[in-house]
């Protein structure tokens, strides 16, 4: 029984995987792939030359991409007083304290984003082992543990990715839609690039981009040069 269906086996088979694409006939050849009857995420997955089980090789952080994700993120904000007012004024879906940690606690994670005032943390800290497995715990490293609740509410409603290197030092990010179309995904892509070069560890060695593949939700992936991308990069 095959793995795939016949829609994508006719994608697959119409994409040499043997050539590596520059990133614009990538995004090309990745949307001409598409063949959902929905607007299917574009993916990108890259391969780094990092050792994560290092903890100096760790990189993770979040990029604020130029043209958003496409997806409506509900964002929850763990503040008391003015940073409260703050965030409702900014765009919070959900604002609140010891009331929020209640409803957490009984079963309500009807939210995809959660931010937190560094006095917050004490509080949020009762409901981790809820947050942490699911990736919603605020994090300091990614900039949502702050007082500057307005701007990280507005960056996260705007577009704000999340990335982390997995164990086999891939990063795997979802970086908008089909239906965005060629030129706004370019600009996505660069973004994230772009910021994942600057994250470069000093005890990286040898290649650090090593592998770039395109794909959409149910499409094939396409194969991207490494280089091609990395001299797009400023």
């Amino acid at each position: 029984m095959p793995k795939h269906g016949k829609n994508h086996r006719n994608k697959l088979a119409a994409i040499d995987r043997t050539i590596l694409h520059t990133l614009e006939d990538g995004i090309k050849f990745a949307l001409a792939s598409s063949y959902a009857k929905f607007d299917e995420t574009f993916d990108i997955a890259m391969k780094l030359g990092v050792d994560p089980r290092h903890a100096d090789q760790m990189i993770r952080s979040s990029v604020v991409l130029p043209h958003g994700t496409g997806k409506v993120t509900r964002v929850l904000v763990f503040a008391k007083g003015p940073k409260e007012t703050e965030a409702l004024e900014a765009g919070a879906d959900f604002v609140g304290a010891d009331d929020l940690v209640a409803k957490i606690q009984g079963g309500w994670l009807d939210f995809d984003k959660t931010v937190a005032t560094p006095d917050m943390m004490g509080t949020v800290g009762k409901i981790g082992r809820i947050l942490g497995p699911r990736n919603l715990m605020p994090n300091a490293k990614l900039g949502t543990v702050t007082f500057d609740v307005a701007n990280v509410v507005k960056d996260i409603k705007s577009g704000k990715v999340d990335f982390k290197v997995d164990k086999a030092g891939i990063i795997h990010a979802g970086l908008g839609k089909v239906s965005f179309g060629d030129k706004k995904l370019f600009d996505n892509v660069l973004a994230l690039v772009e910021k994942i070069i600057q994250l470069k560890p000093s005890t990286s060695k040898g290649i650090y981009l090593r592998s770039v593949t395109l794909s959409t939700t149910m499409g094939p992936g396409v194969k991207i040069d490494p280089l091609n991308v990395r001299s797009l990069v400023k």
